[in-house]
């Protein structure tokens, strides 16, 4: 019996030791996890699976797994991410979203809970309607939100996020009270498609690289973009240029749990500096019309310092925080 109880022991801590490995420290022969903390089909779903494809071109030993955490602008898969603390074998896709969400939901996480890993890209904004809408020019819309704000409805992601908030920004544009904007929220991308090519919805907001596809094959189409100036291979006017003066850029990056050794960070920014320089990273954001913005270490870290104290003036200013 005393040799049973002595197995049972070695057993067990050896297990805890190898669950140890497993959960803490970054080593190429542990799989690299990387949390898309919305439903599949947005831009976090969209980038993760970019990213994990980009690694294992850069480093094809390395194994790499993406899963999907959906809900409250990313919150629910920060909250998780919190738990991982020491977790060198875990990235989490996040961005301007995120830190309008944390606003908006009143997070008790915050991404002072987290590792800043690296910014990565930024990508604008698009404005579009189904091809059966009467709106054919932003005029059109305007007029009609204008008249009954209730009446237009506009699809985005995540209640405070970016698509959110450039709702709010063009209300305030247009002369319209922000609070009556009907803006229905959604925790992917996917989801907000689906209501726009069922004529479910007036209008929608999202990224470029998201809508792109379906108003070049004419079954959305484009009112506006938040940019400075007209983007190439995309038949779409400015929003400045309808009459709104309205200009942002949506970003995105990776975060890693709180609480990483030196060497594990050092690891983990290394191995996304190499997904940034491997070709396949390249080609696709060429291909989806991203702006490669990459920073790593304390320049990353003070910009999303920066932009917590912006977003949170923002939204407050829109009268988004509920």
């Amino acid at each position: 019996m005393r040799l049973r109880v002595f197995a049972a022991l070695a057993a067990l801590s050896l297990g805890a030791l190898t669950g140890c490995g497993e959960t803490t420290g970054t080593s190429a022969n542990s799989p690299l996890r990387i949390m898309a903390p919305a439903a599949p089909g947005g831009g976090w779903d969209q980038t993760s699976r970019i990213a994990e494809q980009a690694i294992k071109a850069a480093d094809p030993q390395r194994k790499v797994e993406v899963y999907n955490v959906p809900g409250a602008g990313g919150t629910i898969g920060l909250a998780q991410l919190a738990g991982e603390k020491g977790n060198g074998n875990l990235l989490m896709t996040m961005g301007l979203v995120m830190v309008g969400a944390i606003e908006q939901n009143k997070s008790k996480v915050t991404l002072a809970e987290t590792t800043p890993i690296a910014k990565l890209t930024e990508e604008y904004e698009i404005v579009v309607v189904p091809a059966a809408s009467p709106y054919k020019t932003l005029d059109d819309m305007v007029a009609a939100w204008k008249a009954d704000p209730a009446k237009v409805s506009i699809s985005g992601g995540s209640a405070g996020g970016t698509d959110h908030i450039v709702a709010g920004l063009m209300a305030k544009a247009a002369g319209i009270d922000p609070k009556q904007v009907n803006y229905i929220a959604h925790s992917g991308g996917g989801e907000a498609l689906n209501e726009l090519l069922g004529n479910k919805v007036s209008a929608g907001i999202s990224g470029v690289a998201e809508f792109a596809e379906h108003v070049k094959s004419g079954k959305l189409r484009a009112l506006g973009v938040t940019s400075g100036e007209r983007l190439p291979d995309l038949d779409a006017p400015t929003l400045k240029e309808a009459g709104l003066d309205v200009e942002l850029a949506n970003w995105r990056g990776f975060v890693a749990p709180a609480g990483l050794s030196d060497a594990d960070k050092k690891a983990l920014t290394d191995l996304v500096t190499k997904m940034h320089d491997a070709q396949p990273w390249k080609d696709a954001v060429a291909k989806n019309g991203w702006i490669d913005s990459f920073q790593t270490g304390q320049q990353f870290a003070d910009y999303l310092a920066a932009e917590q104290n912006r977003v949170k003036a923002i939204i407050a200013e829109m009268g988004l925080v509920s």
